[in-house]
């Protein structure tokens, strides 16, 4: 089955489309990526996204044409990438733009609520591309009392599980997060949840110090010196104390932190601001990582996403992990460009909803069962 995967990250820079034939079902599936595709957001489109995420106040008319447009935009790039590939899908995997995520329940009216919202509108996309889609993947897993994060661990159980090799995949995008897999392990054995900001908070000081949307290579950050204060001072974040399985966003990292992070730096050069940033995000991703590796013995960290163009911030990850012996390599060297991994997963994901299979990992998100994913938009 020929399976196109959509995703659009919290970083909000745009649409990643990986088309991908499968076979096989749960954890024998198999899969050939035939392309994958990156369309950023036009200027505007990319403002309204993050003017939507975590607001405290917006019109719901803004909400309700952005869920409609977001999948208007979705159907182009899928459409694009068939014609680029000259492969034809059968079925779309659509995780959707997240606005809003609260994982943990809190009062509301009277009850315990936890909630998720991720735009672009299945019905919509379906009736562009003429073939069902496969979207809203999170609130199956959060009804079944799980965090409705991480869902990437299914992908990763089937690509790196090694008989003899415990790994740790990590992925950098807007957030951070990775699958911790011990040597031959059994889908109960996995665990996984989000380490802390991944280029969130990097990207939004680009923007508002340098006038750039991100920091290509790390070239700016590795101008700068780490605030040692500074970042001992932001690892006491409430977030890090939890324990997994545990999931964040723009809620914790967003438009508010990254004010509260400057005001710590104070009037600090803003080379060492986004050096202190990019510091942060591998030093959280170290401290998982170490946590994991005094239970379990992992040999290897393979890193995905975004983050890893980033060469300043792979240079501090890797000094992070050093004294542990990791491995440190791109998910490419096991066959998974780092690039397209997370659309690949939602094809795959989609693929198992459309066979009536489960794919959450409880001992990622938390949840008290294995449950079937997303809502599924017939043609």
């Amino acid at each position: 089955m020929v399976v196109a995967g959509v995703m659009s990250g919290t970083s909000a820079d745009g649409v990643d489309v990986a088309i991908v034939r499968l076979t096989g079902r749960r954890f024998r599936t198999r899969f050939e990526l035939v392309t994958h595709r990156a369309f950023p957001y036009p200027a505007a489109v990319r403002a309204a996204v993050l003017n939507a995420m975590n607001a405290q106040s917006i019109a719901v008319c803004e909400l309700a044409r952005l869920n409609f447009l977001l999948a208007e935009i979705y159907a182009d790039c899928v459409l694009r990438s068939q014609r680029h590939s000259g492969v034809v899908c059968e079925l779309v995997g659509c995780h959707g733009q997240t606005i809003y995520h609260q994982g943990e329940a809190s009062k509301y009216l009277g009850r315990n609520i936890a909630c998720t919202w991720q735009i672009g509108d299945g019905s919509v996309l379906t009736t562009r591309l003429g073939i069902p889609v496969v979207s809203d993947f999170r609130p199956a897993d959060m009804a079944a009392g799980g965090l409705g994060a991480p869902l990437v661990p299914f992908l990763d159980l089937l690509v790196f599980r090694h008989p003899r090799r415990g790994r740790i995949v990590q992925n950098i995008g807007g957030i951070g997060n990775l699958t911790a897999i011990p040597a031959a392990a059994a889908p109960e054995q996995v665990h996984a949840f989000d380490t802390g900001p991944g280029n969130m908070v990097i990207d939004g000081l680009c923007e508002k110090l340098f006038g750039v949307a991100f920091d290509d290579k790390g070239k700016l950050a590795a101008k700068g010196n780490v605030l040692g204060t500074v970042l001992q001072t932001s690892m006491k974040h409430p977030f890090f104390r939890r324990k997994g399985p545990r999931t964040a966003g723009r809620e914790e990292f967003g438009r508010e932190y990254m004010q509260e992070f400057l005001a710590q730096c104070g009037g600090a050069d803003k080379h060492d601001v986004l050096a202190t940033a990019t510091a942060l995000t591998a030093r959280s991703i170290g401290e998982a990582a170490r946590a994991l590796s005094k239970k379990e013995r992992y040999h290897d960290l393979f890193i995905s996403g975004g983050g890893t163009r980033n060469l300043t911030l792979m240079k501090m990850i890797r000094s992070e992990v050093a004294e542990f012996g990791l491995n440190v390599l791109p998910t490419d060297a096991a066959g998974v460009p780092s690039q397209a991994k997370e659309a690949i997963a939602f094809a795959v994901l989609a693929y198992q909803t459309w066979h009536r299979q489960a794919s959450n990992i409880p001992g990622a998100t938390g949840a008290e069962r294995e449950v079937i994913l997303g809502k599924v938009s017939y043609a």
